[in-house]
């Protein structure tokens, strides 16, 4: 947990209307919504380090469920605790509730409106760049790095999916098993000297 913020008052209230916000006005799913964590904690607020958000976008994707609901939870665990999960996760929860509510609600009358097939498709392309934009983020953090494991991983990875169409669950799977490994010899290799 993070003590810088958690004694700073208004962080429960300002969790919620953060994820609240960027949940109800982001489309494209959690690959969106993760950007858009990182600008508003990591840049905007500095509650995170962007070396910390790194961890938390790899811990969202690789835990089962959504991953802008995976995101809220580790983002507000890591300020607040357990109210800080129930604040984000309700923000992130409520908007998508209430807008396929509706939706499903006047689902005829969409279903066959040119304006908002057209509008849907215009964002497809503006989520594919927001998409882009996450991925060279993360792979801006893991060249920084210079960690050649990591670089080799990353490489590995986007051939294997890429080229090989490999399913995307057994590259976390795999990649999940390096790094718990990795991270082993590593500390073993701390704890003798």
């Amino acid at each position: 947990m993070n003590r810088r913020t958690t004694n700073k008052p208004g962080v429960l209230k300002k969790l919620f209307f953060s994820t609240f916000y960027l949940s109800a006005f982001t489309f494209g799913g959690g690959y969106v919504i993760i950007t858009l964590l990182k600008q508003k904690f990591v840049d905007e607020l500095h509650w995170i380090s962007e070396e910390e958000m790194l961890d938390l976008v790899a811990l969202a994707q690789s835990s089962p469920g959504p991953i802008a609901v995976n995101g809220a939870i580790l983002v507000g665990y890591k300020l607040a605790g357990l109210p800080g999960v129930l604040m984000s996760v309700l923000g992130a929860v409520i908007p998508p509730f209430v807008i396929l509510t509706l939706i499903s609600a006047f689902y005829a009358a969409f279903k066959s409106n040119v304006i908002i097939k057209t509008l849907l498709t215009g964002m497809k392309t503006g989520v594919a760049a927001v998409i882009m934009s996450v991925v060279f983020d993360m792979m801006t953090g893991v060249t920084k790095s210079k960690d050649p494991a990591l670089m080799i991983v990353m490489i590995a990875a986007f051939l294997a999916n890429f080229i090989f169409h490999i399913n995307v669950v057994f590259i976390i799977l795999l990649s999940a098993a390096f790094g718990t490994v990795r991270t082993v010899l590593i500390q073993k290799n701390a704890d003798r000297n």
